[in-house]
């Protein structure tokens, strides 16, 4: 990592790539082919304070900075994506109630949530809604001191194992333009009417499940509108978003960096023709370009996350660092099977775990396709001309 660190980010990002290096990367394979949850990792991140990390002390947590959060999002993804998915939702989750939450969700939630006793969960799309977030149908009618939501959502990360996922709902379904009628609950499993109702089989990104959300005629305590005020909830989830792009541009980072790490070892060991193929300018140049396209997309994802340590607006820097961190992946997992050869595209290889896993990052936390009109729009805003 060629990142400026302080003493106590290289003793956090030391620790825990010495936990990745000792826990996930061993049984991580064998897991992604098993499609198990990782009961075992998950515990072990609970009891070091993983869950925790991203927290304020306040609120019993470590209080990182996104910049060093960025750094250890690297490190898990280097051992195995999915263990990322695990801790982003949680993340996203603290982050909204820290925000916006009222001063009694903060001390309901969040000392629960930085032990990892509460395991957040995050759920914006729908069957029939996914980057036009406005598109939404979930319904959520005001009772007296409850709100009855009902609806269907999709693509949640953690939804069997969440126990409070942060879900954009609609209070006001005639609201114009629509987002001002939109609201986000911290539903909570515990009450009736709130389930998972299948699991997603994905291509890759296994051990951490993907579900479809069902709400029938679930009730949940009015105190459970995030920051207590309704039409908030676009305004709140859109914030949330643009944390969680830094994280997806950091595994980004982290899966190329581990298909790069396979390629030169590999290269340097395997033989053709009488000498290693790491010989020959073919595989080189191979090398070359995803190294530096890695150190590119690690400097752009640090930037981001320091705009927004700073405060400043970073929709664009945010836009850009998952832009160019999950595309450089792409491209560098698919380079890397291409230097493996015929053992790239065997299970008994990693690089095949990771090609199954880069498609995601692409699609995840606002398809690039959408990155690029949200880096467009905001260039357009900066740059616009004085008349």
């Amino acid at each position: 990592m060629a990142l400026d660190m302080t003493t106590e980010q290289r003793e956090i990002v030391g620790m825990v790539r010495d936990f990745v290096e000792r826990e996930i990367i061993p049984v991580a394979h064998q897991l992604d082919h098993d499609d198990v949850y990782p009961d075992a990792i998950v515990k072990q991140m609970k009891e070091l304070g993983f869950f925790g990390f991203a927290i304020s002390e306040r609120y019993g947590g470590a209080g990182l900075d996104y910049s060093t959060y960025a750094m250890v999002c690297e490190e898990i993804a280097r051992g195995w994506m999915s263990i990322t998915g695990i801790i982003n939702t949680h993340f996203i989750v603290s982050y909204l109630i820290e925000q916006f939450g009222t001063d009694e969700q903060k001390e309901r939630f969040l000392r629960r949530m930085a032990t990892g006793e509460y395991h957040g969960g995050f759920s914006m799309s729908e069957p029939g809604a996914g980057s036009d977030v406005q598109a939404i149908q979930t319904r959520a009618i005001r009772d007296n001191g409850e709100y009855v939501i009902n609806g269907t959502k999709m693509w949640a990360t953690n939804g069997d194992h969440s126990t409070v996922v942060a879900t954009l709902v609609k209070t006001d379904p005639d609201a114009r333009p629509p987002h001002r009628g939109m609201s986000c609950i911290l539903a909570e499993k515990q009450y009736p009417g709130f389930f998972s109702s299948r699991k997603i089989e994905k291509l890759g990104y296994k051990g951490v499940e993907t579900t479809e959300l069902v709400f029938e005629d679930n009730r949940q305590p009015a105190a459970n509108l995030l920051g207590g005020v309704e039409g908030q909830g676009f305004k709140q989830m859109m914030a949330a978003i643009e944390v969680g792009r830094v994280n997806v541009a950091a595994r980004g980072v982290g899966v190329a960096q581990r298909a790069f790490e396979l390629s030169i070892e590999y290269a340097q060991e395997r033989q053709a023709f009488g000498q290693p193929i790491a010989n020959f300018e073919a595989i080189q140049f191979k090398l070359a370009d995803m190294a530096t396209k890695i150190e590119a997309a690690r400097l752009l994802t640090n930037f981001a996350a320091r705009k927004k340590d700073a405060g400043e607006r970073a929709d664009v820097e945010c836009g850009m660092a998952k832009l160019f961190a999950t595309e450089t992946c792409f491209e560098a997992v698919q380079e890397a099977m291409r230097v493996h050869g015929g053992y790239g595209f065997s299970k008994e290889y990693q690089v095949e775990r990771l090609y199954r896993d880069a498609p995601m990052l692409v699609i995840g936390e606002g398809t690039n396709e959408i990155q690029r009109l949200i880096i467009a729009k905001g260039l357009l805003e900066r740059y616009k001309l004085k008349s």
